[in-house]
């Protein structure tokens, strides 16, 4: 799953801090959707006030085989929690679950260069193949990840991952430079050696760049 710059823009590529969205609920708390400051203001002030702003954004799909995996096999792979036995740069600092694996509404935070990235798992259906989670970087990148599993054989899968990146100011902008297809196509086949290799040995395989 990456996401830290790049690393946030993928490590393994949303963060938020916890402060941040404690402020954000306290505001939600005190004014409804707003904040107290709003009370009174008109609509046509309301409107003067609120920036709509052209995105800039970066989308990429690829696909991969993967030769050693049912569905079931596969799907538990894409977890924040599993995924330190087979991602080397993997590392979340808390993970929010019920079962202690990913689920659906499962929350969980990455850190890096100073930094947190709060993610949120929006779909995670083992019986369609389907994985979807957001992970948002303040005042950086918001990213949505899509991974779609489809059998080939018994044995035999096709994985195909998206990324999203929307830049949020200046240091996204970087990183949409860094997030460009070739980034990304070493990063996907990282992802592919290592999970394969996994799913065949139960090992880690170490020293895969962009991963």
């Amino acid at each position: 799953m990456k996401s830290k710059n790049v690393g946030k823009v993928v490590c393994s590529t949303l963060s938020t801090s916890l402060y941040a969205l404690a402020l954000f609920f306290m505001s939600c708390s005190s004014g409804g959707h707003g904040h107290e400051t709003h009370k009174g203001m008109t609509l046509e002030q309301k409107r003067k006030t609120m920036k709509i702003i052209k995105p800039k954004r970066v989308s990429h799909t690829r696909s991969h085989i993967v030769n050693s995996g049912s569905i079931p096999e596969i799907m538990a792979l894409y977890c924040p929690v599993k995924e330190l036995e087979w991602c080397e740069n993997w590392l979340p600092s808390v993970v929010y679950s019920n079962s202690g694996l990913v689920e659906k509404d499962c929350v969980f935070v990455t850190e890096g260069h100073g930094e947190q990235t709060v993610w949120y798992v929006t779909e995670y259906d083992i019986d369609k193949g389907r994985v979807e989670m957001v992970h948002h970087t303040p005042g950086r990148t918001f990213v949505k990840l899509e991974i779609d599993v489809k059998p080939l054989t018994d044995k035999t899968c096709e994985s195909t991952i998206t990324y999203t990146m929307t830049s949020l100011g200046k240091d996204g902008d970087e990183d949409l430079g860094v997030f460009n297809k070739e980034f990304y196509t070493t990063m996907m086949d990282s992802w592919a050696k290592a999970s394969n290799h996994f799913l065949a040995t139960g090992e880690l395989l170490k020293g895969l760049p962009n991963f």
